[in-house]
């Protein structure tokens, strides 16, 4: 079946700032042993490698974004404040460094499964609302790391073809939590008035504890 494709290579292999907008509204499918889980985006981020102050590739090459770098269409799984794991999408030529941070989503599929891995969750549109919440959500991890996203209908990650119709519902503005000359770019795109979407916050300059005055 046509909608049960996942996406190609080409499709990633584009500026990051025309994969995002284009991200919403489509499938993305977790295969896990417990079963499959599917989501539709809402609401991602771009980063635009070198060129970009927030992201992660900004400074170079290192270990831990070596992802970022090519090929498109694989995952770039990074972990946060020694808690959490954000799920990227490499985008554009291999070597730019570009990605997609997907921010939220609804389970439209397998909300049982999302439900014990968050159980913190009130509400169903609560299960992937924000970046680390869809990461646990679809128990996602460093393990898929650089993994292939276009490997096929059967690999355990991928996004669904499919053309959604949004015609006027896709909203910018600035990324949640980006500081510096990075703060004003409105690369964060999301679907008006959907409940799923996260909610804006500034970046907050880190505190200095008394001990590190």
């Amino acid at each position: 079946m046509p909608h049960r494709t996942p996406l190609t290579h080409d499709f990633f292999d584009r500026p990051v700032l025309e994969v995002a907008p284009d991200l919403l509204g489509r499938t993305l499918v977790r295969t896990t042993p417990d079963g499959p889980i599917e989501l539709r985006l809402t609401e991602v981020e771009a980063y635009n490698g070198s060129t970009d102050p927030g992201s992660h590739a900004y400074r170079g090459r290192t270990e831990r974004n070596a992802s970022m770098f090519g090929p498109p269409g694989h995952a770039y799984v990074y972990f946060i404040y020694g808690m959490w794991f954000s799920l990227n999408l490499v985008c554009g030529p291999v070597g730019t460094a570009s990605g997609v941070l997907l921010r939220a989503g609804e389970i439209t599929t397998g909300a049982e499964l999302a439900q014990k891995r968050r159980p913190a969750a009130r509400k169903e549109n609560e299960l992937a609302k924000g970046p680390a919440r869809l990461a646990t959500a679809l128990d996602v991890d460093r393990g898929l790391n650089g993994f292939d996203i276009c490997a096929g209908p059967d690999a355990p990650l991928g996004v669904l073809t499919g053309a959604p119709a949004l015609a006027g519902r896709v909203r910018n503005g600035p990324r949640t939590g980006v500081g510096g000359e990075g703060a004003t770019h409105p690369w964060r795109f999301w679907i008006e008035g959907d409940p799923t979407v996260s909610p804006y916050r500034a970046h907050a300059p880190r505190r200095r504890r008394p001990s590190e005055a």
